[in-house]
């Protein structure tokens, strides 16, 4: 099912140290290890209502943040013969100096050094693609390591907390909580009191139902209560803790806030390193609402509890971070070997990112069902043209991650409510998956994506028989795929007036890019009736495809580019969908046409990236990195992925990365933390070699 194809070998990884916040500004030399200046850093990055960031360089300069942008504190001080330093987020006293810090595809490293000691904060999760018992745990792994520089012993405690707004949507909420014993861990655990499950739904809300949970393993010096910030006071005044909880409750997330509080006293620390560790968990019971029906995390589908994740957690702490590593170093070195250094470096800022705007959870027969969330975006659910951009990730990594998110939808699509001849745009809003609100909804065809949605559902489907290499999900769905073929049989090559998946830029007659993928979707149908032995089916839409692809040709053409509208001569636009022409060997359009396209494009860039058409001059990052991907040679690839990079890195805007923001001065337009970035990983695709040899880890790397 893959072609063979020349693979080069990395010059050198990709390196995750930073050498110091100085050196951000300095230029990139190859042997050096530096990470860039990032928006923001991914800490505790799990789903929609879990997903914690620090939105400055340094991780005490602030507070943390939900990705949205509400504080959500987690704190930390390292006490040092009796000198209290925060080293994470914000509050009284004096910071220890950041020396350095690294992301990996699953982990982020802080190090700090003050009053003859170094401290090594990390954040690992797990993200392990083709593991989804571990993957859909809402667990991070959370150590800090303290040993001595200066020769002499020194009397060392750490102090670490997480606050109620982790539990909550505002502060104004109520919160309970409680200490309990798993096993020989001490667990604590704070939530609302109303637990109001899955009753609400929309975009700028953080989570209101369960428990967030602060496990302590059993270590030498460890103290953990549920406390009021009046106690942490106590603590940095003169290193005292509470033995025990808090019991004033419930009360206002905000009125002395309670706090997962744990103390660790090191004792006297010298050279030898001394690690001390926790995990931070949510327990949200029931995640996603499909079709009336309240589904469970996938972790939980045979009856798992969270106190037994725990304790499995904790016990696989150990090998998982040996995978984890293993999977860090491999992945970052295939990425710089398949695009280059800038380009690896953003393909590991979006892994998290990608994963965190997804929840992963169990049907009641128990297979996996993955839902999107359009973040700042308008908090759709498991919306189609969320999951186009996005799906290279899935397809790269772990093909059954996009069927869970494909399944949903087309079930949907098969019921009698669904009354259109083109495909859904989306299940609901976020966390209720519970019918299209986009648009017209079920109730017209005012503000829909027929031919967008249509084409994006072939063509993924198409994208999962290759990488699988069989057609046997297609079969599953067919008299879906029919109508949507026919559809687009009628209405693709010249679209009528409708939005695209840049709805953002408005209504579009007459759409040159949104006919290629309807072009494409056709020939997509055609390959999966083949593979299904619908032979005169598959030849008949084949001959469609390729007659529509020439009259594309003459019709978009305007000099030395195509246009953005077949009757808009003088206007021009990113060609992006033109990439699965090269990805699924389909070869309807001439290899000069990207070459064209390549050149055009090389003349029209901003100083941070190419804009998405001639109308405007914001860009959206997947697309960008979608359009490179058409470039033949690693040349002008980087030449059209380096502003990308330099974005990444200067953006004014310091929030998780957004894929729309100007080319001119790399501001945010809109949108953040959404999944879309993982659209970058589509270069990965066009070697073969690589999109095998990830995709097909049964064994997976580091396990």
């Amino acid at each position: 099912m893959f072609e063979s194809a020349r693979s080069t070998r990395a010059i050198a990884p990709v390196a995750t140290a930073l050498l110091g916040l100085a050196a951000w500004a300095t230029p990139l030399h190859a042997q050096e290890p530096i990470t860039a200046r990032t928006p923001a850093t991914p800490l505790v990055a799990h789903d929609p209502y879990f997903s914690i960031w620090s939105f400055d360089d340094a991780l005490n300069a602030k507070a943390t943040t939900h990705w949205t942008g509400s504080e959500q504190q987690l704190n930390g001080w390292v006490r040092v013969d009796g000198k209290n330093l925060r080293f994470m987020g914000e509050g009284r006293g004096e910071t220890i100096q950041q020396t350095s810090r690294a992301i990996w595809p699953t982990r982020t490293i802080y190090d700090f050094e003050g009053s003859g000691i170094h401290l090594t904060a990390t954040f690992f999760t797990p993200a392990l693609p083709h593991d989804l018992d571990v993957l859909s745990r809402p667990l991070t792994y959370l150590s800090w390591t303290v040993r001595s520089t200066d020769g002499r012993s020194h009397a060392v405690q750490l102090y670490f907390d997480a606050s109620a707004q982790l539990a909550v949507d505002n502060g104004q909420e109520s919160v309970v909580w409680g200490t309990s014993h798993v096993g020989d861990m001490r667990v604590l655990r704070i939530g609302t009191n109303a637990q109001p499950m899955l009753q609400k739904s929309g975009d700028n809300l953080r989570i209101d139902w369960g428990w967030a949970d602060l496990a302590v393993p059993p270590q030498p010096g460890a103290s953990a209560a549920t406390v009021g910030e009046h106690a942490r006071d106590e603590y940095l005044k003169d290193g005292s803790f509470a033995t025990s909880d808090d019991l004033a409750m419930p009360r206002a997330a905000h009125m002395d806030r309670p706090l997962l509080a744990v103390r660790f006293d090191l004792g006297n620390v010298g050279d030898s390193p001394v690690t001390r560790r926790a995990m931070l968990a949510y327990d949200d019971i029931e995640s996603i609402e499909y079709l009336k029906r309240q589904l469970p995390a996938y972790w939980r589908r045979n009856g798992m509890t969270m106190a037994e994740m725990l304790q499995k957690a904790e016990s696989e702490e150990s090998s998982l971070r040996q995978r984890g590593e293993a999977f860090d170093k491999e992945l970052t070195k295939d990425l710089e070997a398949v695009g280059g250094r800038h380009y690896a470096e953003l393909a590991v800022l979006a892994y998290r990112q990608t994963l965190a705007a997804h929840k992963i959870v169990a049907d009641v027969d128990g297979r996996p069902m993955m839902f999107s969330k359009e973040n700042f975006s308008n908090g759709c659910i498991d919306t189609v043209d969320i999951t186009y951009p996005t799906s290279p990730f899935f397809l790269l990594f772990n093909p059954q991650m996009l069927e869970a998110q494909l399944r949903p939808m087309m079930e949907y699509a098969a019921l009698p409510r669904w009354r259109w001849p083109f495909a859904p745009h989306d299940l609901g809003t976020y966390p209720l998956a519970n019918g299209q609100v986009y648009g017209g909804g079920e109730r017209t065809e005012e503000d829909q994506m027929p031919v967008e949605e249509s084409g994006n559902m072939i063509l993924m489907i198409n994208a999962l028989a290759k990488v699988e290499g069989n057609a046997d999900f297609a079969k599953q769905y067919w008299p879906q795929l029919e109508r949507w073929a026919a559809y687009l049989k009628d209405k693709g090559l010249d679209p009528e007036n409708q939005l695209s998946t840049d709805d953002f830029a408005g209504h579009l007659a007459h759409n040159a890019n949104l006919s290629i993928k309807a072009i494409l979707a056709l020939d997509s149908y055609a390959e999966l009736a083949k593979q299904l032995g619908k032979k005169e089916e598959a030849a008949s839409y084949h001959e469609a495809a390729q007659q529509m692809a020439k009259k594309w040709l003459t019709m978009a053409q305007d000099g030395d580019h195509t246009k953005l509208a077949f009757d808009r001569s003088g206007t021009w636009s990113q060609k992006y969908n033109l990439v699965w022409d090269k990805i699924l060997g389909l070869d309807l359009f001439p290899a000069s046409l990207p070459q064209q396209e390549i050149r055009f494009y090389l003349q029209k860039q901003g100083e941070f990236g190419l804009p998405l058409d001639s109308r405007k001059t914001y860009t959206k990052l997947d697309w960008i990195t979608w359009t490179a991907t058409l470039s033949s040679n690693r040349k002008d690839f980087e030449a059209l992925v380096d502003p990308l990079y330099k974005y990444m890195t200067e953006s004014p805007t310091r929030v998780p990365l957004s894929d729309w923001f100007e080319t001119t001065n790399g501001a945010q337009v809109g949108f953040q933390a959404r999944a879309v970035v993982g659209g970058v990983y589509i270069k990965m695709l066009a070697s073969p070699e690589m999109w095998k040899k990830w995709s097909n880890q049964s064994g997976e790397i580091g396990k």
